[in-house]
């Protein structure tokens, strides 16, 4: 068990990060990712509160559905948080901030915080759905991104199409008095209980940023690869004005994917050079996220690169003043349909 964004959470169960990773792979897992914040904003005004406030065009979707987006700083149009917009009924919305940004997101859009009123359980995996029908009947019925609320013996809970694996599966926020019965329900049907360890491996093999890595202060989503984010046609909306400044004179730094030669991974926070030779090659950038790759067999990283390595295609990480030699590669490291 370990901190993480003010709440304990486990790296992993008695089965191990990869045993979990792989079962994501091939089965089906269950995270609690109740860290996860919850502002409820609802009521004639709401839709345009969020429009005025996040970068993503909520008129793309529409009530039961589901939306990625970005909250901006004013100042320089760097990602204060990557959020999910669930929108559950006609003026109500659940929006999902990161563990530790609930309480800048609720500055900004307002709301109320009800994280402490509900759990959210991750169901991911290509076995995913089947297994989560056997528990909340209906649960398979949810399309990808879609939102619909649902019941579980009696209770309440919202099932959203949702996940951070790159596998299909869903996420649901179920009252917390009931949530350990969900959780053992789903274990006792087959789903295998993960970790912070597995999401993060899953993840970054998955090519999906991790904020306070890929995006946070002084990274843009242009930076992060991410303007289909941003809806430049629907109006203002809070960070714009630096963003289009950064667009008209051209991103400096980029994310690139990086796989190492070897099975060792680039850690994150290691400088990136352009050569072999640390002690007379040009440092271009940093690594934000590396880990070993189950899949791959091999170690894989995010990096912010600057201009002059663009179009390289091997970088050169300093590990502890070993030169350790990466393929640049597109993202994801590995690519799954999804329903």
């Amino acid at each position: 068990m370990v901190e993480f964004g003010g709440w304990e959470m486990p790296i992993s169960y008695p089965s191990g990060t990869i045993k979990e990773h792989m079962a994501c792979r091939e089965g089906c897992v269950i995270f609690d990712v109740s860290h996860l914040g919850t502002v409820n904003l609802a009521g004639p005004g709401s839709f345009e509160t969020l429009q005025a406030q996040l970068t993503n065009d909520l008129k793309k979707i529409g009530p039961k559905r589901a939306q990625y987006t970005h909250l901006l700083d004013p100042e320089d149009g760097s990602v204060l948080d990557d959020i999910i917009v669930w929108w559950v009924d006609d003026e109500v919305f659940d929006v999902m901030p990161n563990a530790s940004n609930t309480i800048s997101v609720l500055d900004a859009i307002g709301g109320e915080d009800v994280t402490s009123s509900r759990a959210v359980i991750a169901v991911q995996g290509p076995l995913a759905r089947s297994m989560a029908e056997k528990v909340v009947p209906g649960s398979s019925q949810i399309g990808r991104f879609r939102v619909d609320r649902l019941s579980w013996q009696g209770h309440d809970i919202t099932v959203a199409g949702t996940g951070y694996t790159g596998e299909d599966g869903l996420e649901m926020a179920v009252p917390t008095n009931v949530a350990k019965d969900i959780w053992e329900d789903l274990v006792v049907h087959g789903a295998l209980p993960a970790g912070l360890g597995a999401r993060d491996t899953l993840r970054l093999e998955a090519g999906l940023p991790l904020h306070g890595h890929e995006l946070g202060p002084g990274i843009t989503p242009l930076q992060a690869g991410l303007e289909w984010v941003v809806a430049w046609n629907k109006g203002v909306f809070r960070g714009r004005e630096p963003l289009e400044q950064e667009k008209s004179r051209g991103i400096r730094r980029k994310l690139i994917g990086m796989k190492s030669k070897t099975r060792k991974p680039p850690r994150a926070n290691s400088y990136i050079y352009t050569s072999r030779d640390l002690t007379q090659s040009t440092l271009v950038g940093k690594v934000t996220s590396g880990n070993f790759s189950p899949i791959l067999g091999t170690g894989i990283a995010i990096g912010l690169i600057d201009v002059p390595a663009f179009d390289a295609t091997e970088l050169y990480v300093d590990e502890r003043g070993v030169p350790l030699e990466c393929n640049v590669v597109r993202l994801p490291f590995i690519s799954k349909k999804v329903q």
